[in-house]
């Protein structure tokens, strides 16, 4: 199986430590959040990975390198001339990921996910299967009934984007996405039909697209998954991995 670690970020929310190294290369648990994220790919299965790289991008290189890939078999999306958010960096990366289907996962996220019973779940006929929890945030994307994407809401605004005129909001399911996802080929030629290109978000793409493509979202029961994007998740981080540790899901 293939996947994509998003690793080009500027990792604004962890400054000054980003001010001379990267996001992925910020350390948890006495090891950078990249090794995290490999090891557990590594464990579930993942034999091909991509990394997409920006912000000191050589040093991510390097670190791969030096760590032979983690026995896996790592390729480089260069995105050092344009940052191109989510989605455009999923299509950036088609030449490594159109030759099936592929899991997508954020470097800063940790959780106890179980990779291959999510990536399992996907229904034949998605164009994409998403992570995602009832958790609290502000935030949150809408599913129906049969946990097919609606549409997305920003409850402390107050703004709905959804294809569907009518859509009952409050009839939805809020979900707050989790950073992990599992995709359908499909997506570069359906990139292609709604206009989507160089730099955008891929929930942008998502909501636009849920109407004509079939988007699902997955919950995993006591998911346990921690956003290490801002200093103060950072300085709860080491907890939390002792904490994953209890589980028996692929965490160092």
């Amino acid at each position: 199986m293939k996947a994509m670690v998003f690793a080009a970020g500027l990792g604004t929310r962890l400054k000054p430590l980003t001010d001379t190294v990267p996001k992925a290369l910020v350390p948890v648990g006495g090891q950078p959040l990249l090794f995290h994220v490999l090891r557990k790919l590594k464990e579930a299965g993942v034999t091909d990975v991509v990394v997409n790289v920006h912000h000191f991008a050589q040093q991510i290189i390097d670190y791969l390198i030096e760590n032979d890939g983690f026995g896996l078999n790592v390729s480089i999306s260069h995105e050092s001339d344009l940052l191109r958010e989510t989605g455009g960096g999923i299509q950036h990366a088609e030449p490594f990921l159109n030759d099936g289907p592929f899991l997508v996962h954020n470097v800063d996220i940790l959780s106890n996910l179980d990779i291959p019973a999510f990536c399992a779940s996907a229904r034949p006929e998605a164009l994409a299967t998403l992570l995602v929890s009832d958790r609290v945030t502000q935030r949150y994307l809408l599913f129906d009934a049969d946990m097919r994407l609606a549409g997305w809401t920003n409850v402390a605004t107050g703004e709905v984007r959804t294809p569907y005129p009518s859509l009952d909001v409050e009839a939805c399911r809020k979900l707050a996405f989790d950073g992990v996802h599992f995709i359908s080929p499909g997506i570069f030629d359906a990139f292609r039909q709604y206009g989507f290109e160089g730099r955008f978000s891929i929930i942008d793409f998502y909501v636009k697209a849920c109407a004509g493509h079939p988007i699902y979202g997955y919950v995993q029961p006591g998911l346990r998954m921690m956003d290490i994007g801002k200093t103060e998740t950072l300085a709860a981080a080491d907890a939390f991995l002792e904490e994953l540790k209890t589980f028996r899901i692929f965490v160092s």
